[in-house]
């Protein structure tokens, strides 16, 4: 695996808007995988296959339900309509957003293309020190490890993609997708030194052990 290509892979955007009146920030991510439409919903939907590139799941699975991804986010299926769509609310302790995911026909036979919108309150604070690269680049790697999933067929070893991060083609892919989402910010309207800054302190997060913040 090439790091940068294949984080290339992905096409990113920022978004400004607001809910309720408050302000907020969305990350957009596209990739597309060579599966069909069927295959791709039902790696994303299955509880049995959402473990074999993510984290396992529980809970009610349908509208109205509520879901939990072990030892991350869970929250409530608002709306699915396979196999193209599905938005659930994105709950991690006090924190709200809300989380859609589409499936198109990619350009290129067989081949589906997966949007990734994920919309949440904007706090200043946490926008100017780590910019939208703090969301996107925790999507890219779940994009990244949905794509190893669907090339080999099997299961990704989470160990592996535990300790990803600190290897020289995790430190490079996290890099690459950094600098993908900073890009992203200047073209909403981000001042560039900023976001530059901002995803700086993002690859450092996200590349650091607790030893090394530690020592």
């Amino acid at each position: 695996m090439d790091p940068v290509i294949t984080a290339g892979l992905v096409t990113r955007e920022v978004r400004r808007g607001t809910r309720d009146g408050a302000p907020t920030r969305t990350v957009v991510a596209h990739r597309s995988y060579p599966t069909s439409q069927s295959d791709l919903w039902d790696a994303l939907t299955s509880p049995d296959r959402i473990p074999r590139w993510f984290l396992p799941v529980s809970g009610d699975l349908e509208v109205g339900g509520r879901y939990q991804l072990e030892g991350n986010a869970g929250g409530v299926v608002e709306r699915c309509e396979p196999p193209h769509s599905f938005a659930v609310t994105w709950e991690f302790g006090e924190m709200v957003s809300w989380l859609r995911i589409s499936l198109a026909p990619a350009a290129t036979g067989g081949a589906t293309t997966l949007e990734l919108v994920h919309e949440a309150p904007f706090d200043p604070g946490m926008w100017g020190e780590f910019g939208p690269g703090a969301v996107g680049v925790g999507w890219d790697l779940g994009l990244l490890g949905l794509g190893l999933y669907l090339d080999s067929g099997k299961p990704v070893d989470p160990e592996i993609m535990a300790s990803f991060h600190t290897s020289p083609d995790g430190a490079a892919y996290i890099q690459r997708s950094a600098a993908g989402w900073a890009d992203a910010a200047v073209g909403s309207g981000d001042d560039p030194e900023s976001a530059q800054e901002a995803a700086a302190r993002t690859i450092a997060f996200y590349t650091t052990t607790p030893e090394d913040a530690g020592s």
